[in-house]
């Protein structure tokens, strides 16, 4: 075994095998927790500066290498890239601690969230909260619709993609999951056929400037010791963690049956932690479609208030799905008490939802060096990534008609329907807060967090002045 490397901030050699000490990287993965608002952007974005700026754990190049192998996983991929670097760093026990860490303080804000939603959710001022924020949402995600478009389609395949998977989901109503392993394989033959269309472009900037180089930072260039590939210790590793997400769904299933409420969320989540790539709006829109309209455990509104939640909490923003299964359970709670039965719901939901995100990584990591280059898998991402923003504009335009219009009605084309609003429904002040938001996006280049807080706050000023 060659030397350890060093602490890049210290002289003091790091002992059992970890690259830095294990007690700094619980504090610093902590603290990265705790600032990481405004969605996988805002938290690779503070991820970077911390370890890769202040820290120089990981080189630049070393960084953006392991986001491109996140990015072609389904899940959140801040999370992965979290649970990546701190496996790197120290080890298996490294990447659970920042996973954990990473969804930990969302799940707890979340949850308390949710018990002053059921709770106090008619109480005036709540109910303005969540109409402001639902307002301002919706201008979050048109534009998610933006700057993930910009970043994606940057030739007219990609737009062909973009728009077919829009018409598809939107007129169609084929399901997410069909129309990312469509794109996927579009772009997979693309890519491999050499397809200049198909190339992968940039993806998350991380800042200009000097950057550090990965021989400069405490892992330096070489791959450590734990992290070569070991094909006996990804299938145990592997093995322990598919039996932990797995063998729960299946016990509900046998002991609840598969109508229970229970057995659908482990089901519905854990099919979702397997074909939701793109990111947190990606997921949101497979959710709604499925929670709000397959399912029936909550209203459009309420799949609003439930992201209003996420975007102002910190974590994840599929954190929102602990909102959806707390709701579930809330409101089918069999012989037990709605709360208690929305307090599993929330559990159940957050596990089958971000476990997998660390089989993925266990899994892939060690062996992250022989996707290096490949351009059929670029090629594929690329599609992916296209298809994503048609199924973030299906979502941007279905929040809006439940946001702006109190009825939708669906008319038919053949074999295409669509929802279009009662025009005589609109609804005022959901316009009027929701041009505010987008202005403040847009032209004044409001960050997230405060565009969300006053137009909760806007919302409450509202509702309390009309009440």
């Amino acid at each position: 075994m060659t030397d350890l490397p060093k602490n890049a901030l210290s002289d003091v050699p790091v002992s059992n095998g970890d690259i830095v000490p294990l007690s700094e990287a619980v504090k610093v993965w902590a603290r990265v927790a705790a600032l990481s608002f405004g969605g996988p952007a805002g938290q690779i974005a503070v991820m970077h500066r911390i370890v890769v700026d202040e820290k120089r754990w990981v080189g630049e190049h070393r960084f953006l290498h392991a986001l491109n192998y996140c990015m072609l996983l389904p899940g959140p991929e801040a999370h992965q890239l979290a649970i990546y670097i701190g496996w790197l760093l120290n080890k298996t026990k490294g990447g659970m601690i920042a996973g954990l860490l990473f969804v930990l303080p969302g799940f707890i804000s979340i949850l308390a969230l949710s018990y002053i939603y059921v709770l106090f959710g008619d109480v005036t001022a709540i109910e303005g909260m969540f109409f402001g924020l639902k307002c301002a949402v919706l201008a979050v995600v048109i534009q998610a619709v933006f700057r993930i478009g910009g970043r994606a389609l940057k030739n007219r395949t990609m737009v062909a993609i973009a728009a077919a998977a829009f018409m598809a989901i939107f007129f169609l109503h084929v399901p997410f999951p069909l129309i990312i392993i469509a794109a996927g394989i579009i772009g997979y033959f693309g890519g491999r056929a050499g397809i200049p269309a198909f190339k992968v472009g940039g993806g998350h900037k991380s800042g200009s400037g000097k950057i550090l180089e990965d021989r400069d930072s405490a892992l330096g260039e070489d791959i450590p010791h734990h992290a070569q590939p070991n094909l006996a210790w990804s299938l145990e590793t592997s093995g322990v963690l598919a039996a932990l997400w797995l063998l729960p769904v299946a016990a509900l299933l046998i002991t609840l049956g598969p109508d229970n409420v229970f057995s659908k969320i482990g089901v519905f989540f854990s099919q979702m932690a397997v074909v939701t790539f793109g990111g947190a709006y990606a997921v949101l829109a497979y959710v709604a479609q499925a929670a709000v309209e397959g399912f029936g455990w909550l209203r459009p509104g309420e799949m609003l208030d439930g992201l209003g939640m996420a975007e102002t909490t910190p974590g994840p923003l599929i954190m929102v799905t602990q909102f959806v299964g707390f709701l579930a359970g809330f409101r089918d709670p069999g012989s037990l008490s709605p709360l208690m039965a929305a307090t599993l719901g929330a559990v159940l939901t957050t596990w089958v939802t971000f476990l997998p995100s660390f089989l993925w990584i266990f899994a892939g990591a060690p062996f992250i060096e022989k996707m290096r280059g490949n351009v059929a898998l670029g090629g594929a991402m690329s599609a992916i990534t296209a298809a994503v923003v048609g199924v973030i504009l299906n979502l941007t335009v279905w929040f809006g008609l439940h946001v702006l219009f109190a009825k939708v009605r669906q008319v038919s084309f053949g074999s295409w329907t669509m929802d279009v609003p009662v025009v005589t429904s609109i609804n005022l002040p959901s316009l009027v807060l929701t041009i505010f938001a987008a202005l403040a996006i847009f032209r004044v280049r409001m960050s997230v967090i405060v565009t969300l807080l006053s137009s909760a706050a806007l919302g409450v000023a509202w509702t309390v002045l009309v009440k």
